[in-house]
């Protein structure tokens, strides 16, 4: 099971139409961190659901000075890529060289000059995103086994969420019974552990 099904069922007493935005943090990085809207469910009536399919692993892009962005390659614990210049011009590439760590993903700018952006998605969908990493740095990600859930208005997938979006004012979120930091434990069940 590398994918989970989920139905979100509007039983609130908004009368807003306010958007419902799902998202995760990325808890290697806490200095600057912003949270990416993953998902954003709109127009979401009382007691209607939406179902959607939240997908355990993820891929990692980057994009580099010239606006070129990599294909998204999949990404396991413990992994790290690299960034760099081939003959055909800036391509990212599974290192040979883990993360430092075996819970976390690494990318890191391997190439002379030029900053790059480091990408995470779930999805096809922006999940998390470190922008201006210039050469010889590396953006980490790791992940919780938790996702969040809040009610916000004029926000779209994709967008960087303001400092007033973090979870500890949000409400909502969905954790597994387990911490689990390793791919072949993602095979448990969620709960919701706090409402709105």
């Amino acid at each position: 099971m590398d994918r989970i099904k989920l139905n979100f069922i509007n039983r609130s007493s908004d009368t807003n139409n306010s958007s419902v935005v799902i998202f995760q943090q990325n808890v290697a990085e806490d200095f600057g961190e912003l949270a990416i809207a993953w998902k954003v469910i709109e127009n979401c009536g009382r007691l209607d659901n939406h179902p959607f399919v939240y997908p355990l692993n993820f891929r990692v892009s980057a994009c580099d000075s010239y606006g070129n962005f990599t294909p998204q390659l999949p990404a396991y614990d413990g992994q790290a890529f690299d960034m760099i210049k081939s003959t055909s011009g800036d391509i990212l590439q599974l290192s040979s060289t883990p993360a430092t760590s075996p819970t976390e993903v690494e990318v890191r700018n391997q190439l002379a000059y030029g900053a790059i952006n480091a990408n995470c998605y779930k999805d096809g969908k922006l999940l998390a995103t470190k922008t201006r990493l210039a050469p010889g740095q590396k953006a980490v990600f790791e992940f919780q086994p938790r996702i969040y859930i809040g009610v916000v208005s004029q926000i779209q997938e994709g967008e960087v969420m303001n400092c007033y979006y973090f979870p500890n004012q949000l409400g909502n979120q969905l954790v597994r019974h387990h911490k689990c930091g390793y791919r072949n434990d993602r095979r448990r069940s969620w709960q919701i552990v706090s409402g709105i």
